[in-house]
């Protein structure tokens, strides 16, 4: 699952997690992590004294539009993940999730984490499951999985990313895009 996408079910029923697209950052006996790609929060200067990152205003030219902090789960609120697309990457502030995507250390600068950084999003908080857990969510049809494209992690639209993700599998699947939000509606 890692380095895939967990695609809400409508209706989940849990508002938390209600059309949100979660990337797995990690997934194995342990347990999974992901963050929620489709909610932004807040400026990302309006966190730098929240978090005593001195450098925190080093990564905000990085931002992937819309340049925000974004939401990345109920669990941790008190942390910050960000995940960067680059190369030359420096193995002690790179955690690699796909070829060309990790999650960054924002402690360090940003031309000390890799040779080149195109793109970074910040998250505050992130999504976890407990060992099995996350399995099971996916026996009760909670989630589709589908492959993420990189231009998902940094979608300059995160409000249109359900809809955008699903659309984009074709066939049938293609029909629950355009579910309204209250299925009684329809």
């Amino acid at each position: 699952m890692r380095g895939r996408l967990l695609v809400a079910t409508p209706p989940l029923g849990d508002p938390t997690f209600d059309r949100t697209v979660v990337f797995v950052l990690e997934h194995t006996d342990s347990g999974a992590v992901g963050v929620v790609l489709n909610r932004a929060d807040v400026a990302a200067a309006d966190l730098a004294d929240e978090f005593d990152l001195d450098d925190l205003n080093a990564w905000e030219h990085l931002l992937a539009p819309p340049a925000t902090i974004f939401v990345g789960g109920p669990v941790g609120e008190d942390s910050l993940i960000a995940l960067a697309e680059g190369s030359g990457h420096r193995e002690e502030a790179w955690g690699a999730v796909t070829g060309t995507v990790g999650t960054v250390d924002l402690s360090i600068a940003p031309d000390e984490v890799a040779d080149r950084l195109s793109r970074v999003r910040i998250f505050r908080g992130y999504a976890g499951w407990a060992p099995g857990q996350l399995e099971g969510e996916l026996r009760l049809g909670a989630w589709m999985v589908f492959d993420a494209i990189d231009d998902d992690l940094f979608t300059d639209r995160p409000s249109e990313l359900w809809r955008t993700v699903v659309r984009r599998q074709g066939g049938r699947l293609r029909w629950i895009a355009d579910a309204p939000d209250d299925l009684s509606l329809n």
